[in-house]
């Protein structure tokens, strides 16, 4: 029964840093404010690896002016491929197969009942994140471990240019199976070579992949 419990709890605590992490992942617009109060309260109820990592890295974007912290989050997530939170970029490239990779994150949210979000594509991290703590943390987890390289390769581009979102996804890596030599390989070589290319025959994904953010508040 102890044993049950435990399990129970860390399932919980899981849930709670992907909340968090999905909430501070998030382009920092006006409801900033909000949702940074939002994950004050949820750090209170966090425990295990996850909570250092996470506490850094809302101590670090609090920290931030909300014309810096918008500034920031384009630089990084929009104009920089290597840090994309697009997590099908590192498995299909710019390819027809990603069309397919997509849909099966969208399908995965439609059998549980929730319809794909209009104004994101369905891989985008914050957004799986939040199906996970909020949906199905069973269905969530698996799409979290089956793209834990590209969310390595996300890591150690963060951590490379010290980017205080590097400590957030850090958390959701506490969360989830430690990797395997061959996730670590693989990763190594996706940041060597990066996505999968396809030159014939690609169709731009101009309806599901949204715009990037080009207006900055100061």
């Amino acid at each position: 029964m102890r044993r049950l419990a435990r399990a129970r709890g860390m399932a919980l605590c899981d849930r709670l840093v992907w909340q968090a992490a999905s909430l501070l992942l998030a382009y920092p617009d006006d409801a900033q404010a909000s949702r940074l109060g939002t994950v004050a309260e949820l750090l209170g109820h966090v425990t295990g690896p996850a909570r250092e990592p996470l506490t850094r890295g809302y101590t670090a974007l609090c920290q931030l002016d909300p014309g810096r912290a918008a500034e920031d989050y384009v630089a990084t997530f929009d104009l920089g491929k290597r840090t994309t939170m697009y997590l099908t970029y590192w498995t299909a490239g710019e390819t027809r197969n990603r069309g397919a990779q997509m849909h099966a994150f969208a399908a995965a949210y439609l059998a549980d009942g929730v319809e794909p979000p209009k104004s994101e594509a369905p891989d985008h991290l914050p957004v799986v994140l939040e199906f996970a703590a909020r949906v199905n943390p069973t269905v969530g987890r698996r799409l979290l471990v089956e793209h834990r390289v590209p969310i390595d390769v996300l890591l150690e581009a963060l951590t490379e240019c010290r980017s205080p979102y590097a400590d957030v996804v850090a958390a959701v890596c506490a969360t989830l199976p430690p990797v395997t030599d061959q996730e670590v390989q693989r990763a190594r070589r996706l940041t060597e070579s990066g996505p999968p290319k396809e030159a014939v025959g690609l169709q731009p994904f101009t309806l599901t992949v949204p715009p990037r953010h080009t207006e900055v508040v100061r």
